[in-house]
């Protein structure tokens, strides 16, 4: 089992691997060696994971998410497959992590009586400068 968070863990049976030929540094090895990792989770058919971290993670999963629900993960950092495997997993649980936090909602207030009272007498306050200002006294 991975853990995401306290309570919300995805087994590693989820999880698909498909090691491919790395672009990144490697000089000639890059040419034989499939360092590279694809890491495939099929985010939509998980039941290890709510419903609510599912639909935020779609979201934050973007372009890397197919059209079928499947999030894949390319990580080709490193030059050995085990670094890149790790890499492409972190990447995994950040993502699911972040999709774990809940918002906070925003509780609705209104502004108090004297608060409407301050506001009020800013406003004539002000409004009576400006009159002064202009030299039109009296002339309402």
């Amino acid at each position: 089992m991975i853990a995401i968070t306290d309570t919300i863990a995805i087994d590693e049976s989820e999880i698909e691997e498909v090691f491919i030929r790395s672009a990144g540094p490697g000089g000639q090895n890059v040419n034989k060696v499939s360092s590279a990792v694809q890491l495939r989770f099929d985010i939509r058919h998980s039941p290890s994971l709510p419903d609510y971290v599912k639909r935020k993670a779609e979201g934050l999963a973007g372009s890397r998410l197919t059209k079928d629900g499947v999030i894949v993960i390319q990580a080709m950092r490193f030059r050995t497959q085990e670094q890149n495997r790790e890499d492409a997993l972190e990447r995994l649980v950040e993502l699911l992590r972040k999709a774990s936090e809940r918002q906070a909602y925003r509780v609705k207030t209104k502004p108090t009586k004297a608060s409407k009272k301050r506001r009020l007498d800013a406003k004539s306050k002000r409004g009576t400068v400006k009159k002064l200002r202009s030299g039109k006294i009296g002339t309402d």
